[in-house]
């Protein structure tokens, strides 16, 4: 026999991949991932501009801002990244003390190439590079009105929003590559085209 009869497609995430076997008729294989992947972010952008409306307590409105922000950070970061585009970052640090980042890309084959729908990716990429720039607004906004209370929450949206957003593009590019010297090799080609 073929060597290759003998290799099995592994995962690369623990769990079973039964995604093949749902019905092919929803375009959002997984909707309460996708529905969560927004629901935080957008929580925290609409209770920042409506906060000074609905109370005027300041530690209740970051503090549920902050909250809604750390709940974003974790299901981006450990669930719908996974679920819906196959990527996942984290760090690990080995028995030396040293630590890695480490950034993943699930393997495209042929029975699982239908696994993360169209449809779940640009609600996944569209998410995840609109609402940091939101808060990068806000912060210039928080800055250039003097609101110097509010920048602390601001910051805190445009970190821990930036922080899944750098993962998944190292995910996405590849870990081994380094960003700038592929901005500068895409930007290069452009000008030769020209």
């Amino acid at each position: 026999q073929d060597s290759s009869d003998d290799i099995e497609d592994v995962s690369l995430f623990d769990a079973d991949d039964d995604v093949s076997r749902r019905s092919k008729k929803s375009k959002i294989r997984h909707p309460v991932a996708s529905f969560f992947h927004l629901f935080f972010r957008v929580s925290a952008i609409v209770v920042y501009l409506l906060c000074e409306l609905l109370t005027s307590s300041f530690i209740a409105c970051m503090v549920t801002i902050i909250l809604l922000l750390s709940c974003d950070f974790w299901a981006v970061k450990n669930v719908t990244g996974r679920l819906m585009v196959g990527l996942r970052w984290w760090n690990q640090v080995d028995d030396d003390g040293r630590s890695h980042w480490v950034f993943e890309a699930r393997k495209v084959s042929a029975q699982r190439s239908k696994s993360s729908s169209e449809a779940e990716s640009r609600i996944f990429w569209l998410g995840l590079i609109t609402c940091p720039m939101i808060w990068v607004i806000f912060a210039f906004s928080a800055l250039f009105s003097f609101k110097v209370k509010w920048l602390a929450v601001v910051v805190m949206g445009v970190v821990l929003q930036g922080a899944n957003l750098y993962g998944y593009i190292r995910c996405k590019v590849g870990s081994r590559k380094n960003l700038t010297s592929m901005a500068t090799s895409y930007l290069g080609k452009q000008f030769l085209r020209q």
